[in-house]
């Protein structure tokens, strides 16, 4: 089977973070300070995405501007050719640190924002950093540079769609990417808390359909599906192992930021094996590659070329087998873990206030 060139690398260069979101996809265990690669591991890592055919890096954690070295990596990274982009949660933004970032070569700056209040963002992230985030952005755009951002969905902030957007565009972003929760990490163990019901998610759809007429050419506008409402599940990357990877904090690489989830497999480091090699010849990345090890129904389904059997990670997590099918897909055997779970949430009325308070803090030694 051919092998195609991966374009992205997910370069995540750090755990530690100040924020405590609850709808976090990294792993409950979080690798400490102590484990992550040194300055000069993730420079042979990037010089072996480029000899790989990678094109895009993107730094993110965790709170990659946590790492004293970020500078030094995207500076490497731009000699090498990548289109460079840092993903934040602006805390640690400063003139200073952005301006050394430019100079390094970054090329844009994605910012993070919870809800369009203060009160409420900084309730979900755990801590005050909503007006830092302003700050931040304006000290981005001041800089020159390109500034995305990205709100996560659910529950607590979902009917606020059209003020998160107008929030977004007043601090100058040029691209916004509304992403409905996926259900990985914290927010798996959230999702009572997080999922919102069909009538908040056709509300907020609507929402965001006058938002994206309003602003037009303004502002690029992406809204990122809840696939638990499909009939049919979300394409696993591309393919697994077929567009882009992931670099954890300790070195594994992964097909997806949410793999590490799929507790049976052992993902290969490149403090032990060159990137190309795992890419190519290891047993992770092409456990799921093609078609023939998926069973019934995918098997001779013809969406198996749309989607790609759905998510790996999501299967694994609901069913104990990242070989079944996708449980949202409506032709799963595990279709029922879905409905039954969707079902108890649309069953009664829905209080933003009290379900806040009831979710699971995040990491305990983030800001560490």
């Amino acid at each position: 089977m051919e092998v195609s060139i991966p374009y992205a690398l997910s370069a995540e260069i750090t755990h530690r973070c100040p924020l405590h979101c609850p709808y976090c996809s990294n792993p409950l265990e979080l690798q400490k300070r102590e484990n992550e690669l040194t300055t000069a591991d993730w420079i042979r890592v990037l010089e072996e995405a480029s000899e790989l055919g990678i094109v895009q890096v993107h730094f993110t954690g965790g709170e990659p501007l946590l790492r004293a070295d970020l500078e030094q990596l995207v500076h490497r990274a731009r000699e090498l050719g990548f289109f460079v982009n840092v993903i934040t949660s602006g805390v640690g933004v400063t003139e200073k640190r952005v301006r050394q970032l430019i100079e390094a070569g970054v090329d844009s700056i994605q910012l993070s924002v919870q809800a369009s209040t203060p009160e409420l963002a900084d309730s979900i992230a755990g801590y005050k950093a909503h007006e830092i985030k302003r700050q931040a952005a304006q000290i981005i755009r001041a800089g020159g540079l390109a500034l995305h951002m990205n709100v996560v969905l659910h529950r607590q902030n979902i009917h606020l769609v059209e003020e998160m957007v107008e929030l977004c565009a007043s601090w100058g972003a040029q691209r916004l990417e509304l992403a409905n929760t996926q259900y990985y990490g914290w927010a798996l163990l959230n999702r009572k808390q997080l999922l919102p019901t069909k009538n908040q998610l056709m509300v907020a759809e609507e929402a965001y359909m006058r938002a994206k007429e309003s602003f037009g050419n303004k502002m690029e506008l992406l809204w990122i599906v809840p696939d638990y409402y499909e009939d049919f599940p979300k394409p696993c990357m591309g393919g697994w192992g077929k567009l882009s990877l992931t670099v954890t904090p300790d070195g594994r690489v992964l097909p997806c930021t949410a793999a590490a989830s799929i507790t049976t497999f052992h993902f290969e480091s490149v403090l032990d094996r060159n990137l190309t090699r795992i890419w190519q010849e290891s047993v992770s990345f092409n456990a799921f590659r093609g078609f023939d090890w998926m069973a019934e129904p995918c098997k001779s389904c013809d969406r198996r070329f749309q989607d790609f059997g759905g998510c790996r990670c999501q299967a694994f997590l609901l069913t104990g087998d990242a070989r079944q099918t996708d449980p949202v897909c409506q032709w799963s055997p595990h279709r029922g873990l879905i409905t039954e779970f969707v079902s108890s949430i649309n069953g009664g009325d829905i209080e933003q206030d009290s379900d806040l308070e009831k979710l699971s803090p995040s990491y305990s030694y983030r800001g560490r």
